[in-house]
């Protein structure tokens, strides 16, 4: 078996843009006739830049080859360019490409892929979702701790058993920076009133994105564990993993860190330092199936558990699902709402959500097939916006508006 050829197709999604500007899904087809779909989270390169580079990545190293030798795969784009180091955006690339190969390999062997990365340890998988609440006008509102109470309380009432929310301020390319009072006290007013509003029904969840440095962050730490929070999520940007562990050792709030960390050794680094006991690993980013199953590993040595992050399109979530049913150490998968709206309009069957869990399908591969009429009608992405973007401005002490992603 070879692989052919490759199709690559940029998705526009529709506002509010729930999931990013748009989402990169590959289709490899082989030479007897079996396709394979995948999803690349490389937020780094507009598309117009990334295509060709997905299209060199797989001439070189993918067209002719053989879609079971994903460790050959792996190697070589790992080593491309006389490199042998994360690369953020070539891991990207691989871990869509990668996807699509495994997606490719459980068709030919008739098995959904978890069966082939150790076997179903999960019948179902515990989700949580971001908040999204909405005002009087039906407009998503970050800023009002009061409307965030209450839709937690509506995902409570749904089966979610875990809610995630992030007051902490705009993400800036100049973070981490000092919280000021103002911020400290608003992030503790949204951590209360959800904390109420849910009661001992659900898990609330601290996101962060790197906004403090270790300092605010503990100043933080301390106004929030009277909540009891599950985690307080990457508190210090993510290149330094000592400073990470210094906020993990003034804090009895469990660290979850690893959404824009790629490959085995920058999450080995992470828990060795002690930095975080939750890891956030993207399988959309961090080299794909086999990677996250390898980081995944390294975690359960640490006695640490997975939780799988997603802020992307179906693929990824159907190949972040494969991973989490079976893997031990999973705690909890991160879902976009109830995998409703557009994230089920470009897939021809959705993913299965039942009071609050995610049932992984049985069909064989990823377990996912995309609607092309959908993808070709929301194809090409001509905005410039890249998927998700920071604030070009350092944080400004009077700006007290929320995080808006």
């Amino acid at each position: 078996m070879k692989v052919i050829s490759l199709e690559t197709h940029v998705v526009a999604v529709p506002p509010p843009y729930v999931g990013g500007m748009y989402w990169i899904f590959v289709k490899l087809k082989t030479d007897d006739g079996i396709e394979g779909v995948g999803e690349i989270y490389s937020a780094t390169f507009h598309p117009k830049a990334m295509v060709p580079i997905i299209e060199d990545v797989f001439q070189r190293y993918l067209l002719n080859h053989d879609p079971h030798r994903i460790e050959r795969l792996f190697r070589e784009c790992y080593s491309s360019g006389f490199t042998q180091r994360p690369d953020l955006t070539m891991m990207g690339v691989v871990s869509g490409l990668e996807m699509a190969c495994w997606d490719i390999v459980g068709k030919a062997a008739n098995k959904p892929v978890y069966e082939l990365l150790g076997g179903l340890v999960h019948e179902r998988l515990r989700s949580y979702t971001y908040l999204y609440p909405k005002n009087s006008k039906g407009e998503y509102d970050y800023d009002d701790p009061d409307l965030a109470a209450e839709c937690a309380a509506e995902n409570v009432k749904k089966g979610f058993t875990a809610v995630k929310f992030d007051p902490a301020g705009p993400y800036t390319a100049y973070s981490g920076h000092q919280l000021s009072l103002e911020v400290l006290d608003r992030c503790e007013t949204f951590c209360r009133k959800v904390r109420e509003a849910v009661g001992n029904q659900a898990d609330i969840l601290f996101g962060t994105h790197g906004q403090m440095v270790p300092s605010s962050a503990i100043r933080l730490a301390k106004r929030l564990e009277k909540y009891d929070p599950l985690w307080f999520e990457e508190p210090v940007p993510p290149g330094q993993p000592d400073a990470m562990a210094e906020v993990a050792k003034h804090t009895s709030i469990p660290i979850s860190a690893g959404e824009r960390l790629t490959t085995k050794y920058e999450f080995h680094k992470l828990l060795e330092a002690g930095g975080a006991s939750i890891i956030q690993l993207n399988v959309a980013r961090v080299g794909g199936l086999l990677e996250a199953k390898k980081v995944a590993t390294l975690a359960e040595v640490y006695y640490a558990q997975i939780a799988p992050h997603l802020y992307n399109g179906p693929v990824g979530a159907a190949a972040s699902i494969q991973l989490a049913a079976c893997t031990p150490n999973f705690l909890i998968q991160e879902s976009i709402m109830t995998w409703g709206g557009f994230h089920a309009e470009v897939v021809k069957t959705p993913i299965r959500w039942e009071q609050g869990y995610i049932v992984p399908s049985k069909e064989p591969g990823l377990g996912i097939e995309l609607n092309m009429d959908v993808v070709k009608k929301h194809s090409p992405y001509t905005g410039e916006r890249l998927h998700l973007q920071m604030a070009a401005k350092p944080q400004d002490v009077n700006d007290f508006s929320p995080a808006k992603g």
